[in-house]
């Protein structure tokens, strides 16, 4: 779902993360962990690519806290880059695009319907991309990949929709 749309943390980024970010410790039986997408070559083409978990959090609220400090610990020319939230079996909760200092949240969808006309619209996206890598206009193809991840942000999983639209109407 978030494939090749910005590029990793830096290496020593996760070192560089605030305390809570850097010790909130990758304990398996909290429910809520915090990923940004594994763009590394060899796995996108195995199409074994699982998003690089950053921490675990018990409450949603703490994750998304926990975003804040991610983004805070970017540098502004690392660009923006799509953070998740997933629960315990690997559904999206929420979205969001961080750039230093800040993340903006996608809202989720509110039905299917709607789902459906942002995977297609995600879709029309990634076919243009691929047209615009065949002109070798790799700045373009970028663009539409990542327009497209922003997109499909927005597709929380059905058992998440309210909650993570009441929790980002609270947050706001």
């Amino acid at each position: 779902m978030f494939d090749h749309v910005a590029p990793l943390l830096p290496a020593g980024a996760l070192a560089a993360l605030p305390p809570p970010l850097a010790t909130a410790a990758f304990d398996p039986s909290l429910p809520f962990a915090l990923t940004t997408p594994n763009l590394h070559p060899a796995a996108a083409l195995s199409g074994t690519a699982q998003p690089v978990v950053l921490a675990r959090f018990s409450t949603l609220a703490e994750a998304m806290e926990g975003a804040i400090s991610a983004a805070d610990a970017l540098a502004p020319e690392d660009g923006t880059q799509i953070l998740a939230v997933l629960d315990r079996e690997d559904r999206l909760v929420l979205a969001g695009l961080a750039a230093s200092g800040g993340v903006a949240w996608c809202h989720p969808v509110k039905d299917a319907g709607e789902a459906r006309s942002v995977v297609t619209e995600a879709s029309a996206l990634r076919a243009q991309s691929l047209r615009a890598s065949d002109w070798r206009e790799a700045d373009l193809a970028a663009r539409l990949r990542q327009r497209a991840a922003r997109l499909e942000a927005r597709l929380v999983d059905p058992l998440w929709r309210a909650f993570a639209a009441r929790a980002l109407q609270i947050a706001a």
